[in-house]
């Protein structure tokens, strides 16, 4: 199935979790990063369960300092 991450498009599995997709598909570590899938945020305990759907439309948001 298909997903959309920041505007790419990335094929994923049927059964592929947040998380699955930040360390099999992007392979990230996830540290410092806020998801949200179709405009509502995923928290970071929810990323194992949470299932991606095809369509979703996910948005990583990483963190940076400065002022």
């Amino acid at each position: 199935m298909e997903i959309t991450v920041n505007n790419q498009a990335y094929t994923i599995d049927e059964s592929c979790s947040v998380a699955g997709m930040l360390s099999a598909v992007l392979q990230i570590s996830g540290d410092g990063i806020a998801v949200a899938v179709n405009q509502s945020i995923v928290t970071r305990p929810e990323w194992p369960r949470h299932l991606l759907r095809a369509g979703d439309q996910v948005m990583l948001i990483r963190a940076t300092q400065g002022g």
